[in-house]
């Protein structure tokens, strides 16, 4: 355990391999080596596969490496809201989440933590957690950090953002992104194995890779989920998501400022159906709403 925790002294955790000292000084994910998580409790929005009836065991940790313009969780990724506590509080959390019924323990952007929740995945395994372990991600993700959670995670929930590096360096500053998010989803896939459902149609093991169209991309979005269903196809399930909404004012981006239109988003879907994509998800209704975004106050922390 004191191995891993030597990483946070010279970080590379994510792909901004920033090297700062985190036991003195904040990384880019803008943390340092004190754990903190802004919220823990059951999260019912996830695809229903991973939410069913009885909701995600979702743990919100601070901060972000990506830090995307428009991120919809701008509380965390940017201004870093949350608690401080230790190894055996976030163990705690875990155990007190399946008591609760989760269907399953959902890691939220964790990767700036990855030695912490190693840790505390030891300690509440221990003490009996068996829940299937999510590890819910940006996808801008190391193939080294990623090696470290082998054993620990059962199912991978990535984003694949952008399929355009020009567009990944205009809105977060990560040109590195498409390819690092390409690899990050193969190494994923490795360890899981194709998906695997139990009988209630909850998923066990398996790789959930995300794409949220944004307003003004879709020949992005087309070009990203062709790259997902050309690299992995049916070993991987899609989800396209509809659910953008505008958290602030962007006057050199303006197209951020508005909602999808559901022309917009019927296009990319009608491209994955073109394609013959058959394991995915889509969002239908009015998805696109601030009360999809949770507070993050420290509930059941």
């Amino acid at each position: 355990m004191t191995e891993r925790f030597d990483l946070y002294r010279r970080c590379t955790l994510c792909p901004r391999r920033c090297a700062v000292n985190r036991e003195r000084d904040r990384g880019a994910c803008g943390e340092s080596a004190v754990l903190r998580v802004a919220r823990a409790a059951l999260h019912f929005w996830e695809e229903p596969c991973l939410s069913g009836s009885a909701g995600s065991g979702a743990v919100f940790f601070s901060g972000c490496g990506l830090r995307c313009l428009y991120c919809q969780n701008y509380g965390i990724a940017h201004q870093n809201h949350g608690k401080e506590i230790d190894v055996q509080r976030l163990s705690e959390i875990f155990l007190e989440l399946m008591e609760k019924g989760a269907a399953n323990l959902n890691l939220v952007t964790a990767v700036q933590f990855v030695p912490h929740v190693i840790a505390a995945l030891d300690m509440a395994r221990a003490r009996g957690l068996d829940l299937p372990v999510v590890y819910n991600s940006s996808g801008y993700e190391t193939i080294d950090t990623l090696r470290m959670l082998e054993g620990y995670v059962d199912i991978y929930l990535p984003d694949y953002k952008y399929f355009d590096p020009a567009l990944a360096a205009r809105f977060s500053a990560a040109p590195d992104y498409p390819d690092a998010a390409k690899a990050a989803i193969g190494e994923m896939l490795r360890q899981t194995g194709e998906p695997c459902f139990d009988a209630d149609g909850r998923m066990r093991r398996g790789v959930i890779v995300r794409h949220l169209v944004l307003p003004g991309h879709t020949e992005d979005s087309i070009n990203a989920v062709r790259l997902l269903h050309r690299a992995y196809g049916d070993r991987i399930y899609i989800s396209i998501m509809r659910q953008y909404t505008p958290c602030g004012s962007f006057p050199e981006n303006p197209e951020l400022s508005r909602r999808l239109t559901t022309y917009e988003y019927e296009k990319v879907l009608r491209f994955a159906r073109s394609l013959g994509i058959t394991k995915g998800y889509a969002q239908l209704g009015e998805t696109a709403k601030e009360s999809f975004i949770p507070d993050f106050d420290g509930t059941g922390v």
